[in-house]
């Protein structure tokens, strides 16, 4: 692995660990120390989401007018100038305007952060987005450990600690970064489309299909954050055991690592496959849900699931990498990040009207359809990519 990209893995892991300082406690302190009710808390949280989905695609479009290191220094000021703002000015509507504003920040550093790992080591294919996928979990689960209790002290010593993880980041990035040279690309054959019009064309299309997908998985997913976590304390499962549940997620993600590459590399050599797997396994465990009572069985759940993200999650910048055409690749990688935003923001809303209309057991039942219907995508999403790219190869050798 390049040096340039341990790099870039340690920044992303420094940004994602002063990111979960924040963002498990901003409906508490909109709520409880602002004195807004719920609603706007909901409200602020979904305009820092909005802002989010589109910072992630002008730093997709960034990336392939101006280059990795460009965009992710323009990225990562915008953010740190909003956090610094916030260390002096946190009441309201102080706070909601700089938490638009890091949304859109942190929005574009994302996309471009994969693209750019893809460009340092082109060689890697998925190990430079996996890594990448490890590094941010390592930081939520630091970030979202140590919030609590910097928070149990003092909200100000959030956004100060935030702030200051954040100028490390800045300085990581632009002194390790600064000088790197990043080669083109070479075509592989059979993993990308041709570059002619109708290969660009079949290969958005391939996206898009897969990214429908995509988006219902992160509705499904962040279900386990919002109204799965209300339902577990109408079970009397305490705090202690719902955020254990996260602890477990996290630990899996890191530690079985060793193992999941070894299992990839022996049968699922191809990414497509990986994906498959993966979102079966997504079925299984909103399955378990139906009939899930005790802390246990929403272990097994949690356990279960956490092994279809580490297959999905890097997959999908994998294969959005191998689609897209020369110069699009900061362009595929900010779409792809902003459908899994645009999923994390609409999942709340989708899953609190389902339980209020219909009930929990419904909401599992949506949630295994959305994880079939994801698994038809991908199973299907590059099935014209394939005609046109051997129609492609047809018309070569008869020329």
């Amino acid at each position: 692995m390049p040096r340039a990209l341990y790099i870039l893995i340690i920044g992303m892991a420094m940004n994602v660990t002063g990111a979960s300082f924040l963002w498990p406690m901003n409906a508490i302190y909109v709520h409880e120390h602002l004195g807004k009710s719920l609603s706007i808390a909901g409200i602020v949280l979904m305009i820092n989401s909005g802002a989010s989905v589109v910072g992630n695609l002008v730093g997709g479009m960034w990336f392939d007018k101006i280059g990795g290191f460009k965009s992710i220094m323009l990225g990562i000021v915008i953010t740190l100038t909003a956090l610094i703002g916030l260390v002096f000015f946190h009441g309201w509507p102080h706070y909601a305007i700089f938490l638009a504003i890091i949304g859109f920040g942190t929005g574009i550093v994302f996309p471009v952060a994969y693209a750019y790992a893809g460009a340092i080591w082109p060689e890697g294919g998925r190990r430079a987005f996996n890594a990448l996928y490890v590094a941010q979990n390592i930081g939520v689960a630091i970030g979202s450990a140590l919030g609590g209790l910097v928070a149990s002290y003092s909200f100000a010593f959030i956004f100060i600690a935030n702030a200051l993880l954040y100028v490390g980041f800045f300085l990581m990035i632009s002194i390790g970064l600064k000088n790197v040279r990043v080669a083109k690309r070479i075509e592989k054959q059979n993993e990308r489309p041709g570059t002619a019009s109708i290969g660009s064309r079949a290969s958005w299309n391939a996206l898009v299909t897969l990214c429908v997908g995509y988006f219902l998985c992160w509705v499904s997913y962040v279900q386990w954050s919002t109204t799965i976590a209300t339902y577990t304390q109408e079970l009397t499962m305490t705090l202690k055991q719902y955020s254990l549940l996260w602890t477990i997620n996290g630990a899996l993600i890191v530690l079985a690592q060793p193992l999941l590459s070894a299992i990839v590399q022996r049968w699922m050599q191809k990414v497509k496959r990986q994906m498959l797997i993966g979102f079966a396994i997504f079925i299984v465990s909103f399955s378990i849900l139906l009939k899930a009572t005790s802390f246990f069985d929403f272990v097994l759940a949690m356990i279960v699931l956490t092994i279809a993200e580490m297959l999905v999650w890097p997959a999908i910048p994998t294969v959005a990498n191998r689609l897209a055409p020369e110069g699009k690749e900061g362009f595929y990688q900010g779409f792809v990040n902003s459908t899994a935003t645009a999923g994390r923001m609409v999942g709340p809303v989708l899953g609190g009207f389902i339980v209020d209309t219909a009930g929990i057991k419904p909401l599992f039942v949506a949630l295994i359809i959305f994880s079939s219907l994801s698994f038809i995508t991908t199973l299907l999403y590059d099935r014209k990519l394939n005609k046109c790219v051997n129609k492609e190869k047809q018309t070569v050798t008869m020329g």
